[in-house]
C-alpha cells in the first residue's frame, strides 16, 4: 500500500507538472479527461480508476484555486507538489474491491485484514484507503440509506464560544474547554525536540517523525471526539441554535491567542452543528458577533467590556452576569434583528500592552511591533 501511495504521489506531481506547464506556456487548462489520457503514459501497478482519481485531485485542486484568483482572497497560487508524507491516500470510485467478513480485497494488493468498526448498509459508492502516522484506515462512502429524523426537545439556543470555557449557552450552562493542545504540548515539545536531533535520511528520524505523528493524531482524535460529543447532544435537544459569525483566520492572527483559538476548534465546531442540524429539521444561525459582550443582555445599555473582564456589570440596570451568559443571550436575541449595531471586542492587541485571558489568570505582557 506505502508503494501504491508512492507511485500515485509521482503521478500526481507529473500530471500537476504539465498541468501547470500547459497553463503557463500555452494559456490551456487541460481538463479532466485530457489528464485521464495522460495516466496511460505512465507504467505503474495501479489500478486505473484509482490514476483517474489521481486526474480528479488535480482538477478539484485547480478549481480552488481559479475561485481564489476571483475572490481575490489572498495571494491565489498553483496547487503544491506533494511529497511523499503529504501524499496520505488512494480511492478506488467505483468498483475493484470486496469485503469479505473480517477482510477486503483490493485490486493489485490482494487481501488485507479489517477490523469492521461498524455494520455497512447501503450500496458502496467509493473506497478510500488512508495512511495516518503508522495507521491504515478504510473509508466508505455508501448511499440508499434512510436516517430517522430526530426530534429536537427545545426550540431555540444561544451559543457564545470561549477561550476560558469553550462554550456558553443562553441558558446558563457552560461546556468546559478540555484544551487537549495544551495538556499534551510538554510531552509533544519533548518528542519534537528528539526529532530534530537525528540524522536526516536515517531510521532512527523515522521512527522519532512516528512518534510525533502519532501525538499529533491522538490530539486531533481527542478533539474530534469531543465535539462530536457536544453537538450531538445540541442538535439533540435544540432546533434553531444561534452561534457567532466569527472570523477565524482573522483572530488566529494575534499572536497571543492563536494557540488557544486553534486548539479550541471553533470552525469545526460549527461545521458539525451545521450538517447534523439537517438531521433534526432545525437550522444553525450564525449573528454578526458585533457588540454581543457589550450590550446589556436584560436592558441593552452599552458599555466597553475589555477581555480582562470576566464580569458584565451594567450602569443601566445593575445586573450582574458573566460576560459569556450576557453575549450567548445576546445571540439569541440576534436571530430576532436584521442587525446588532456593534464593534464587539477586538483580539488584536494593541500597540502598548495586550490582555490575554489563559487558564483563567489575565496577564499583561508587553506588545511587540
Amino acid at each position: 500500500m506505502n508503494k501504491q501511495i508512492s507511485d500515485c504521489c509521482f503521478v500526481y506531481n507529473k500530471l500537476l507538472e504539465k498541468k501547470i506547464n500547459t497553463y503557463k506556456e500555452d494559456k490551456i487548462n487541460l481538463s479532466q479527461f485530457d489528464l485521464n489520457k495522460l495516466t496511460k503514459e505512465f507504467d505503474i501497478e495501479v489500478h486505473s480508476q484509482i490514476k483517474q482519481n489521481i486526474s480528479k485531485r488535480i482538477n478539484d485542486a485547480f478549481k480552488h484555486f481559479f475561485r481564489r484568483v476571483k475572490e481575490k482572497k489572498g495571494k491565489a497560487g498553483f496547487p503544491r507538489f506533494k511529497s511523499f508524507q503529504r501524499y496520505k491516500s488512494i480511492t478506488f470510485p467505483q468498483s475493484e474491491f470486496k469485503i469479505n467478513h473480517k477482510k477486503i480485497y483490493l485490486s493489485k494488493i490482494g487481501n488485507v485484514p479489517i477490523i469492521l468498526h461498524r455494520e455497512i448498509k447501503g450500496e458502496i459508492k467509493t473506497l478510500t484507503i488512508k495512511r495516518c502516522a503508522d495507521k491504515w484506515y478504510t473509508i466508505f462512502c455508501y448511499g440508499g440509506v434512510v436516517i430517522d429524523k430526530i426530534k429536537p426537545e427545545e426550540k431555540r439556543i444561544g451559543i457564545d464560544v470561549g477561550l476560558e470555557s469553550f462554550a456558553t449557552l443562553s441558558n446558563g450552562e457552560v461546556i468546559e474547554n478540555p484544551k487537549f493542545f495544551r495538556k499534551s504540548e510538554e510531552n509533544l515539545a519533548k518528542l519534537q525536540k528528539r526529532l530534530s536531533r537525528k540524522k536526516k535520511g536515517s531510521k532512527n528520524r523515522n521512527k522519532a517523525r512516528l512518534k510525533v505523528a502519532r501525538q499529533h493524531e491522538k490530539i486531533f482524535n481527542q478533539r474530534n471526539d469531543f465535539l462530536h460529543n457536544q453537538t450531538a447532544e445540541i442538535v439533540r435537544r435544540f432546533k434553531i441554535i444561534a452561534v457567532e459569525k466569527l472570523n477565524v483566520n482573522g483572530m488566529v492572527k494575534n499572536r497571543y491567542l492563536a494557540k488557544s483559538i486553534s486548539d479550541a476548534g471553533w470552525s469545526r465546531f460549527v461545521q458539525m452543528l451545521s450538517y447534523k442540524v439537517e438531521n433534526t429539521g432545525g437550522k444553525v444561525e450564525q449573528v454578526n458577533p458585533k457588540y454581543t459582550s457589550q450590550i446589556c443582555s436584560s436592558c441593552g445599555h452599552k458599555q466597553k467590556m475589555p477581555l480582562n473582564k470576566r464580569i458584565y456589570e451594567c450602569n443601566g440596570c445593575g445586573i450582574r452576569i458573566d460576560r459569556d451568559l450576557n453575549a450567548s443571550r445576546n445571540i439569541l436575541v440576534g436571530l430576532d434583528k436584521s442587525k446588532l449595531n456593534a464593534f464587539g471586542d477586538t483580539v488584536r492587541p494593541s500597540a502598548k500592552k495586550a490582555s490575554v485571558v489563559e487558564l483563567g489568570t489575565i496577564f499583561e505582557e508587553d506588545a511587540q511591533p
